[in-house]
């Protein structure tokens, strides 16, 4: 077994540095928000895998239903020598690729990005071990701005699972779409995971559960806040709020406070000010059809392969290649 390697271009100096930028830009703005990706500190990655198993929050199940049942027709179609993965995580749902490119005999390198260090360390290590015939390559960088990082390699496959770009709005994933098709040379592959439009009660349940888990996971941005930027939030007064926008077809996250409030935030000199009942905006989850999919693939210079559905028609993962 070959040593994995770890290559670091966003250390946690630079981690702080975006934070504070994020905040500083979200919070004195009208309406307020607050960027997706600080949910995910190691108390919210631990809520978020509670999530992925509530019986309201389908979306985990539905692409891991695809990938068993087309994984090895992805490994036939692209025949790939390099699996990149973009917001690998812990790789899990990556696994299922990986064993049906070693089934094909292809595949050569494995390269998950991720902005966590420790959770791409541990990603790493463990797919060394189970798959010695691979050179792993951790890339730990933010996907939205490192994919210059991502080395050349033989007919590379790109994954970006789990919905997660229905996170962007709408001119951030034609940028991002943009980006990752200028890191790929024609012929080269996007796998990509999507959720799709559906009854919109179901979708506010599968972001406002009767657990309270979701609540819980939204209101950890705050504690973030609280712990790295010196701020005095008092998440247990603000409510988790879900909504479906209709018109943009995407879920809106939002902390909606329970009374007037003037929030110190240390570490960025400043002072937030809240009336009652005014929202932070925490996250979209844009929801798809298969029109805008291929409409923004053909935008950025790829061209839809491939459209595979869960068996309950909830999800969808895309196969497209670089034009």
């Amino acid at each position: 077994m070959s040593e994995p390697e770890l290559i670091v271009h966003f250390t946690e100096a630079d981690a702080a540095r975006d934070l504070r930028a994020d905040a500083r830009a979200g919070l004195t703005d009208r309406p307020k928000w607050l960027t997706p990706k600080w949910l995910y500190d190691a108390a919210g990655s631990e809520l978020f895998e509670r999530i992925t198993a509530l019986p309201e929050y389908y979306q985990t199940r539905a692409e891991h239903n695809i990938l068993t049942r087309h994984a090895v027709e992805i490994a036939e179609i692209t025949g790939a020598g390099t699996l990149v993965e973009l917001g690998s995580g812990s790789s899990e749902k990556t696994r299922l690729l990986l064993d049906a490119l070693r089934k094909t005999s292809t595949l050569r390198e494995f390269v998950p990005l991720d902005v966590s260090e420790s959770a791409l360390r541990q990603a790493v290590t463990a797919i060394a071990v189970d798959y010695p015939e691979l050179r792993v390559r951790g890339i730990v960088g933010d996907f939205t701005t490192e994919l210059a990082a991502v080395p050349a390699g033989q007919g590379r496959l790109v994954a970006f699972l789990g919905g997660t770009i229905g996170n962007f709005l709408p001119a951030e994933r034609a940028r991002f779409l943009a980006a990752v098709r200028s890191s790929l040379r024609p012929g080269e592959w996007l796998l990509l995971g999507t959720d799709l439009v559906k009854d919109p009660r179901r979708l506010v349940q599968a972001y406002d559960d009767a657990q309270g888990v979701t609540a819980e996971f939204d209101r950890n941005v705050l504690r973030v806040l609280n712990r790295e930027l010196d701020a005095e939030f008092d998440a247990d007064a603000f409510e988790h709020v879900a909504r479906w926008n209709a018109e943009q077809e995407w879920i809106e996250m939002r902390l909606r406070a329970s009374r007037a409030m003037r929030v110190p935030v240390a570490g960025l000199g400043l002072t937030v000010e809240l009336e009652r009942g005014e929202e932070i905006r925490t996250e979209i989850s844009a929801k798809f059809r298969r029109e805008r999919v291929a409409g923004e693939l053909a935008d950025a210079g790829f061209e839809l392969s491939r459209w595979w559905l869960d068996e309950g028609g909830d999800f969808a993962l895309s196969l497209a290649t670089a034009i």
